[in-house]
């Protein structure tokens, strides 16, 4: 092989005297795509014209932007929903147990009452109350941006407008709006228990006025007020009971007294009241005195002479005689006859008159026992057959006064509980309130001048670095390309 170079293919052109020291070459589709040498000064106008013409497109519209674009004003608000509940009991006598309760927010996991919140702020009908009271539409308003803080209750409320004090007045606007309407809810929400509950309670009082009806009716025929009162009666009925058994042992015992009584005297207990009669009148005495007399002359009489003697004759004729006027007397005062009169003893009063008083008193007591006794047989008969009659309706009474007190119980705490509900107003609508008053913005929160000076200052340093990528992909490729194959 020669030593001789190799022929020139390209012509040789001669340097541009000054700064450009490297010399020109010719444009290929090669060199747009792979580029020049990063020494090669001469692509530098290019890339001050694109730079050029990428920052104008960047700093246009964003100074556009900042010299066109209205202020706007945001004002802020925060609400709270309190975390824990209320609850209160109070016992009434006689007349059952009011309570109140107001469960925790969040007590529920598949209801979030921030989120309910979150919804009825955004309501179109909060929003056309906020609107009207600012006398704007909706539509110039604007929407409130509703954002929950994550692991509270806190809901924060965004307003915007032209100044600070018309974004403070739409914040203010909604939040009236939404506690009104908030209150709204939780009225319809009582009238709605409250109509619920007074048709219950209606239902009660007709129920208690039928059961009062049917009880006053029983109390009408059975003549019981309770059956506390059929209670006394039975009660009293057992005494009753105990004292005839009590009397029936005294009569028979008095019984035995005037039976032991009659059998030592010989005489029945009516006839020893008579004979007692007897001995009380003068005229009778004095007959017996004649008897005593004519009996002791006709004794003495028999024995000095003997039986047909005159004396004797005329002895036993005047003791007939007496006697027959005794009988005669004892006739008219007592008024039996000759038989009855016989059976009495008409022995000369003496120590007999006290035993046959004694008879005639305890005579007198058996007869009043046994007319007590009679009369309490009577009675417990009497009262036992009526007892026997009113034992299923006394029952029944007592049923019936039980289901009026039940009745009257369920009434009474229905009516409580209509009373305790109405201060229960957190039930469905959870207690909320204002954490911070809306506020009056220093500043304009749009346009934001910082955040589109940054931007435009990022969008310019990702073009110079696009264009520095730009300058240096030849010596990029050429080092992509000489890597071996097998190496990643």
């Amino acid at each position: 092989m020669s030593d001789m170079p190799a022929p020139q293919t390209r012509r040789q052109r001669a340097p541009i005297p000054g700064l450009l020291r490297t010399p020109p070459r010719q444009l290929s589709i090669w060199r747009l795509l792979g580029g020049g040498r990063p020494t090669d000064l001469l692509r530098m106008p290019r890339y001050l014209l694109l730079a050029g013409l990428g920052g104008a497109g960047i700093w246009m519209p964003i100074t556009g932007y900042l010299k066109t674009a209205p202020l706007s004003y945001t004002s802020e608000m925060s609400l709270i929903l309190p975390g824990s509940g209320a609850a209160a009991s109070v016992n009434l006598a006689n007349i059952g147990q009011a309570s109140s309760s107001a469960n925790s927010a969040f007590s529920s996991s598949s209801i979030s009452p921030t989120e309910t919140y979150k919804r009825l702020i955004s309501a179109d009908r909060i929003l056309d109350q906020a609107a009207r009271s600012l006398n704007e539409t909706v539509r110039e308003m604007g929407r409130p941006k509703v954002e929950l803080v994550d692991q509270t209750g806190l809901i924060r409320v965004r307003m915007s407008g032209g100044t600070p004090e018309l974004a403070r007045a739409r914040t203010e606007a909604v939040r009236r709006a939404f506690f009104h309407e908030v209150d709204v809810l939780r009225r319809d929400e009582l009238e709605v228990r409250e109509t619920g509950a007074l048709d219950a309670i209606e239902d009660y009082r007709g129920s208690i006025a039928e059961t009062r009806a049917a009880i006053a009716a029983l109390q009408r025929l059975t003549g019981l007020v309770s059956f506390g009162q059929y209670e006394q009666q039975v009660a009293a009925n057992d005494t009753l009971r105990a004292e005839l058994a009590g009397l029936s042992s005294d009569l028979a015992q008095q019984e035995q007294a005037v039976a032991a009584l009659s059998r030592t005297l010989g005489i029945a207990a009516d006839q020893a009241a008579v004979t007692l009669k007897l001995y009380a009148d003068a005229d009778y005495i004095a007959l017996l005195d004649e008897i005593a007399r004519h009996t002791a002359s006709l004794a003495e009489a028999r024995s000095r002479v003997g039986a047909r003697h005159p004396d004797v004759t005329s002895a036993s004729a005047a003791l007939a005689a007496a006697r027959q006027m005794a009988r005669a007397r004892a006739g008219a005062l007592t008024g039996l006859d000759e038989a009855g009169i016989g059976r009495l003893d008409l022995a000369h009063p003496g120590a007999r008159a006290d035993l046959l008083a004694e008879l005639v008193r305890a005579d007198a007591d058996r007869q009043g026992l046994a007319s007590e006794h009679e009369k309490m047989t009577i009675r417990l008969r009497s009262e036992s057959t009526r007892l026997a009659e009113l034992a299923p309706l006394a029952a029944r009474l007592e049923d019936m006064q039980r289901d009026f007190s039940v009745a009257e119980a369920v009434f009474a705490s229905a009516i409580a509980r209509t009373q305790s509900s109405k201060a229960d107003i957190y039930a469905s609508y959870p207690l909320v309130q204002e954490l911070e008053d809306p506020s009056l913005p220093d500043r304009p929160s749009s346009p934001n001048r910082k955040l589109a000076l940054a931007a435009g200052g990022a969008a310019t340093m990702m073009l110079l670095f696009g264009l520095l990528l730009g300058w240096l992909r030849r010596p990029l490729i050429n080092k992509v390309l000489a890597r071996p194959a097998g190496r990643a």
